[in-house]
Order: structure tokens, then C-alpha cells, then sequence
């Protein structure tokens, strides 16, 4: 696959992906689980400091192995074939199918709200435009690279001028009046009724640090990127910069005209927000938080199948899956099965559940990489690394990843993350037969020689 990406590209896959549902959507379960307005500033402020930090920390890792696949690769260059192989099959049919089938929702929600003017539109209803969200970015995926990063750069434009919108906005309103605001943000009310226990808050973080989903976005796909060197910690510090701001000015914006009330209750924030400041142009919100998920679905996506094709070309997951179509050089058959799982997760799921659970298993895989890379600076400080930062970042970062990972189950334990755990470490039933004795049943060879010239696809390079 080619290098397509360059500096614009590489902002406008961090940002344009951070930037969608959650923004839209996470503000009101921010403020339920935390309680006051003043503390869900500082849960936006600090997920956005985490996810600074994060991501470059993440750029060291990708200027030393310079290779796509995200978590997954680095864990396998540093930990070996079989925690990466947990990480492997625990990305591809949990956290990335999980991140597109919210996505995919909020979408549906946001496209259908228009007519259903005092209700929520019926599920059904929703998961079928949901669905069909998904096919439409997986064929524009599985047809063009090049497209898919232009998507990814006119949406991130669209993107940025709904936020400024929503802040110019919220300018407005106040000048208007302050009554609201001066309600939710006075030293007397902007804390009143915090709740400060693990739980809540570290679903809190789940449901913000979703509006930041995609501070890793640029290493899954590093071999298409121009000089990743350079362009992956200029895009890191650009996009995410860009994004915090927006999104503290969006929750103040919010705060401007929304009681706690009316922000928790509200199943489309920015729609009840336009409604409020727009009067009878309040559609418009729907049509633009829409279309901003999208973009930040195409991004999803975009890494989604970068994950499945990398791990595939290293031998831990099914050959078909680590071949790119000989023409259109995208790795289709990666990008055909994400969207197989992720419509199967569409079935059952809703944004709030698939959002932190999402969030957890996620969590438990970055701790692995941050430890990974502390392992690098104190083990190996010899390897060559065009771009470093202070060990103390990746340490907070770990520190903060761990609190996310055991907060919830400490304080409010649930039967589901369990089922995630039990998932994670089954995979052991897979990798010893398949991967370690590399038993590969005739029938697989059979398919895969099948699918290889039903799809024209071939085994793919690594670009380095």
C-alpha cells in the first residue's frame, strides 16, 4: 500500500475522528455520572490532557517501530506472539467493531431526529440507517485510499465549523442573558452535587475520553503515512490541541442555555441546544452532528481494517485477511470483515453500554502498550528514536489507564465486564492450535485460495 497521508491527512484522521458522536452525545452522561456542571469542565479538561499525553507517548512508540497495526504491533515487538495475539482478536472483533457500531448510532439518531420532533425515533428504525451508514463507509473504503482521506479532510472542515457554530452560539445566547449560565458555573452551583465515587467517575471518563477516541488513530496506519517521522507528533499536538479547545467551548456553549436538567434528559444535546439558539433552523444541528459522525466513523473504520490486515500479516489471524485488492491496493478483505462484526454488533447494542464497555477493553490494552514503551525508555534508551518524550508522561499515563480499568469494577462490579475479561483470555483456545502449532485445517486453504480470487487480492508488503 502506498504512502497517501500527509501532514493535513494525518490531522484530519486524529481530529476528524475525535470529533463525532461524542461530542454530540457524551455531555449528558458526563454530567449524570459526575454529578455538577463544574466537575464535567474538569472531566472534558483532564480527558483531553490524556489524551495529549497519550498520544505522545504513542509517537514515540511509532518513531521506534516504525510499523502499522497500533497496540497490537508494539505489543508484539515487545511482549511477544501471545499477548499480542489477545490484543489482536480483542481490537478487532471488540474495540473497533464497538467503536463503529456507536458511532453508527449516533449518526442514525441525529439523521432521524428531524422526524420524530418529540420523541425518540424507533430502534429498529435507527439500527437500519445505522446499518446502512456502515455499508456506505466501508464501500468507499474498500474502494479508494485516496477518497477515503479526502472524506476524512472536507468532513474535518465541516466538523470544525459546526463546533465554532455551537460556540459563536453560545456567544450569542449569552449576551442575551447570563441567567442559565450564571446558574450552572457560579461558585455556589458549578459543584453543588459532585459525586466522587470511582464508579461514577471513571464512567465519566469512559464517556469523555470517547469524545477523545482517536488520539491513536495515526499509528495504526504509520506505513501510509508521509515522513511519519516528522508529520506523526505534528499531527498529534495539532489535532488534539484543536480538538480540547473546541470541546471545552462546546460544553460551555451547552451550559449557556441547558440546565443539568435539561442537558441530562436530552437524547441529542446539540439538537436540543439548536432548537433552543436557533428556533426553527434547529434541524440544521441534526444534518451537521450527522455528518460529523460520519466523518468520524470513516476514520474508525479507516484504522479499524488497518488493525485486522496487520495482525493477519503477521500470522495471527486468517491469511485472506492480510491481502490487498491488486488494483485498488486497499486491504478490502480486512475492511469486508470489520463490517461483517460490526453490523453483528449493531443487533443487540446501545450507545451508553457499547461506549463503556468499549471503553474498558480498550483501556486494559493501552495500560499494556504505555508499560510497553516504559519498558523501552529504561530497558533500551540505545534504540534509535527520532522523537522522545519525558518518561513522566507515559508513567501518568499508565497511572490513568489502570484507575480506568479497575475503578468501575471495585466500586460498582459488573457481570458484563467479566464476560469481556473471560473473551480476552479465551482466546488461548485459539492460539495454541492455530498459532503456536500453526495447524491450519485443508478446508481454510481451500477458502482462502476461493476468497483470494473471488476478491482479486494478493499478500501485501510492508511499507517501511
Amino acid at each position: 500500500m502506498k504512502r497517501e497521508i500527509g501532514l493535513l491527512g494525518g490531522v484530519a484522521f486524529i481530529s476528524g475522528t475525535m470529533i463525532g458522536s461524542g461530542i454530540f452525545m457524551s455531555p449528558q452522561f458526563v454530567l449524570a455520572y459526575i454529578g455538577s456542571p463544574g466537575a464535567s469542565l474538569l472531566i472534558w479538561a483532564f480527558c483531553g490532557v490524556v489524551a495529549m499525553f497519550a498520544a505522545m507517548s504513542y509517537a514515540e512508540l511509532g518513531s521506534i517501530i516504525p510499523e502499522s497495526g497500533g497496540e497490537f504491533i508494539y505489543i508484539l515487538r515487545i511482549y511477544g506472539s501471545f499477548p499480542a495475539f489477545l490484543a489482536a482478536i480483542t481490537f478487532v472483533v471488540i474495540v473497533k467493531p464497538f467503536g463503529v457500531a456507536a458511532v453508527a448510532i449516533s449518526i442514525a439518531k441525529y439523521a432521524t431526529a428531524p422526524f420524530y420532533t418529540g420523541c425518540d425515533p424507533p430502534q429498529l428504525i435507527v439500527k437500519c440507517v445505522a446499518a446502512g451508514v456502515i455499508l456506505t463507509v466501508a464501500v468507499v473504503n474498500i474502494l479508494n485510499v485516496r477518497l477515503a482521506v479526502k472524506i476524512q479532510v472536507v468532513f474535518l472542515f465541516i466538523k470544525v465549523l459546526t463546533l465554532t457554530l455551537i460556540v459563536i452560539g453560545g456567544i450569542v445566547a449569552l449576551t442575551r442573558s447570563q441567567r442559565v449560565i450564571v446558574q450552572n458555573l457560579s461558585p455556589d452551583h458549578a459543584f453543588k452535587g459532585t459525586q466522587y465515587s470511582f464508579s461514577t467517575t471513571g464512567m465519566a471518563f469512559y464517556q469523555g475520553l470517547w469524545s477523545y477516541a482517536g488520539w491513536y488513530n495515526l499509528n495504526y496506519i504509520i506505513e501510509e503515512l508521509k515522513r511519519p517521522q516528522v508529520n506523526l507528533p505534528r499531527a498529534v499536538i495539532i489535532a488534539i490541541s484543536l480538538v480540547t479547545g473546541l470541546y471545552l467551548l462546546v460544553n460551555v456553549s451547552y451550559l449557556t442555555v441547558m440546565t443539568p436538567k435539561e442537558l441530562i434528559s436530552s437524547s441529542a444535546v446539540a439538537v436540543t441546544w439548536g432548537n433552543k439558539v436557533l428556533g426553527s433552523w434547529g434541524w440544521i444541528m441534526s444534518i451537521a452532528a450527522a455528518l460529523s459522525a460520519f466523518g468520524s466513523l470513516n476514520g474508525t473504520f479507516f484504522s479499524g481494517g488497518r488493525v485486522c490486515f496487520v495482525a493477519a500479516r503477521e500470522g495471527h489471524m486468517p491469511d485472506i485477511l492480510s491481502m490487498a485488492h491488486v488494483h485498488r491496493l486497499t486491504p478490502s478483505p480486512a475492511l469486508i470483515f470489520t463490517t461483517v462484526v460490526s453490523l453483528l454488533v449493531l443487533i443487540p447494542g446501545d450507545f451508553q453500554s457499547i461506549v463503556n464497555f468499549f471503553s474498558f477493553t480498550a483501556w486494559i490494552f493501552y495500560a499494556i502498550t504505555f508499560s510497553g514503551l516504559l519498558y523501552l525508555k529504561i530497558k533500551k534508551p540505545e534504540l534509535p528514536r527520532p522523537y522522545r518524550v519525558p518518561i513522566i508522561l507515559p508513567i501518568l499515563v499508565l497511572i490513568a489507564a489502570v484507575f480506568l480499568v479497575l475503578a468501575p469494577i471495585i466500586d460498582d462490579p459488573q457481570i458484563e465486564y467479566l464476560y469481556v475479561t473471560l473473551f480476552i483470555f479465551s482466546g488461548v483456545l485459539i492460539y495454541i492450535p492455530f498459532i503456536h502449532y500453526k495447524l491450519c485445517p485443508n478446508l481454510l486453504t481451500k477458502l482462502t485460495i476461493f476468497l483470494q480470487l473471488f476478491l482479486e487480492v494478493a499478500p501485501a508488503e510492508k511499507n517501511l
